[in-house]
């Protein structure tokens, strides 16, 4: 059987039981592991290892773009550019069956309806290749007879983060909510329910058939909103950008409630696969191996009289004294001090900084632009010191800043800066001042990265006095 299959990864949500690393514009699935791969990009090279893919999609936020980008070139060297990768850019979430929906219509739209869409979260992990890929073989067979395919994982424990499935073989029986503890050991004690991992397989065509049945207002407005919705392509590359307008129209709602739990057309293909979703930091810690006192360490880390404990720290040297079954997790602008019997509770700790509207909800001291990132390194009463790192042939937009004026010390590499009505190359060593007012461009026409020192002075720093003229990247002010 020909058959296309497009792995098409949910890069959504903020993953604020893992905060301080997990933030809004640097969430869950772009958090690193040990072995240096993030989630989002062991969740691609999972997609793409398997037979018969044409082409891969991502639905993710705008804003997270070309953050995206950078992390599939990075593990896929050349693989990238013979692979054509989409897009489609949610201006805001709006729940899973509005992003499987637009998937699917774009797959039937560019493949027709008979291509096999494999649904998978970007935040999840995955440790054995091989059987998940017999379960796929397996899902796609279904999906390819009429099937609206979910993957269940076989429990390893009695788990109340879960929803469940009970099945006999393939045939889904029915789907339950997050059970109560004693609920979850009778399911895991029957041998008949499996855990719900959110991962899927069906064609595109029956997808939107069932939508169609039990969701059509989900369906219609999302039609709508693509109809509406800015479209940019290329020869391996395609973006659609969905209209916010519209996009305010479609309904929240989860695929599980508005077509799985509805449609009698569900197949379950039973796995396991050292699947986990990393729901928290007990989870994450896992993935290190413990010490003969129970501790598991990431980074610098000098213990006295300490047990059961999981320290991160990947900047700066940590010392603990005599103390027990605790997360410490450092970061440059932030730390977490946690029992770890309430892993869970960190979200509200992230649901406090949001509401507050404080920025290490938000961003970390790193920032990543299109054109590479800046590191705020310190600042106080109207001065500013940035680490800006421009990536090849890459440059920011030309503009302009009211209330600051900036110094520019290139530290390694070339930059090409359009300072007023100059033009001027600086190198290593080499410096140029900014005036508040002046309209300037930099940009790195070198091979390596160019990596310069930005001191900022001015009655007023926020990232929002800024004026664009002109941008590659399609930004306005």
């Amino acid at each position: 059987m020909n058959m296309k299959l497009i792995p098409t990864i949910l890069c959504g949500g903020a993953g604020s039981r893992l905060w301080p690393v997990s933030r809004e514009l640097h969430p869950k699935p772009f958090i690193r592991l040990a072995d240096g791969q993030s989630l989002l990009q062991k969740a691609w090279l999972r997609g793409v290892a398997q037979p018969d893919v044409v082409e891969t999609l991502t639905i993710t936020n705008r804003e997270l773009l070309f953050k995206t980008e950078d992390e599939y070139r990075e593990v896929a060297g050349t693989q990238y550019h013979a692979l054509t990768n989409s897009y489609i850019l949610e201006p805001f979430g709006r729940n899973t069956a509005p992003a499987i929906a637009a998937a699917a219509l774009q797959v039937e739209n560019a493949h027709g309806e008979d291509a096999l869409l494999l649904i998978l979260a970007a935040d999840h992990l995955i440790s054995d290749q091989s059987a998940f890929a017999r379960a796929v073989a397996q899902a796609m067979e279904l999906a390819a007879q009429g099937k609206l395919v979910t993957f269940g994982i076989q429990p390893q424990s009695p788990e109340t983060g879960y929803g469940y499935i009970e099945a006999q073989g393939n045939k889904v029986l029915r789907f339950v909510e997050k059970p109560s503890l004693e609920k979850a050991r009778e399911y895991v004690a029957s041998g008949n329910y499996l855990w719900n991992s959110g991962m899927f397989c069906f064609s595109a065509g029956t997808m939107l058939r069932e939508m169609q049945q039990h969701c059509p207002d989900i369906l219609s407005a999302t039609r709508a909103c693509i109809e509406q919705s800015r479209r940019i392509q290329s020869e391996h590359h395609l973006q659609i950008e969905l209209d916010p307008e519209t996009f305010k129209n479609v309904p929240d709602d989860s695929i599980d409630y508005a077509v799985m739990e509805k449609s009698g057309n569900v197949a379950v293909v039973p796995c396991n696969i050292g699947w986990s979703d990393i729901g928290s930091w007990n989870a994450l810690g896992n993935l290190t191996a413990a010490d003969a006192q129970g501790n598991r360490i990431e980074g610098e880390v000098m213990l006295h009289e300490v047990s059961n404990c999981y320290i991160q720290s990947r900047q700066r040297i940590v010392g603990a004294v005599g103390i027990d079954n605790l997360i410490v997790i450092d970061t440059p602008d932030a730390v977490l001090i946690a029992d770890r019997s309430r892993a869970q509770d960190v979200k509200h700790l992230y649901t406090r900084l949001k509401a507050e509207g404080h920025e290490a909800h938000k961003l970390h001291t790193t920032v990543h632009r299109p054109w590479g990132t800046y590191t705020v390194l310190e600042e106080g009463p109207r001065f500013k010191i940035k680490r800006i790192v421009v990536k090849p042939t890459a440059s920011l937009s030309l503009q302009m800043h009211h209330h600051r004026s900036e110094h520019w010390i290139v530290v390694s590499g070339m930059a090409k800066v359009v300072n007023g009505n100059q033009d001027i190359f600086i190198s290593t060593n080499e410096s140029t001042y900014i005036p508040a007012g002046h309209k300037h461009r930099l940009e790195n026409p070198g091979v390596v990265d160019l990596v310069m020192i930005e001191v900022q002075s001015g009655e007023y720093l926020g990232e929002d006095d800024i004026v664009r003229f002109d941008d590659v990247y399609g930004r306005h002010k």
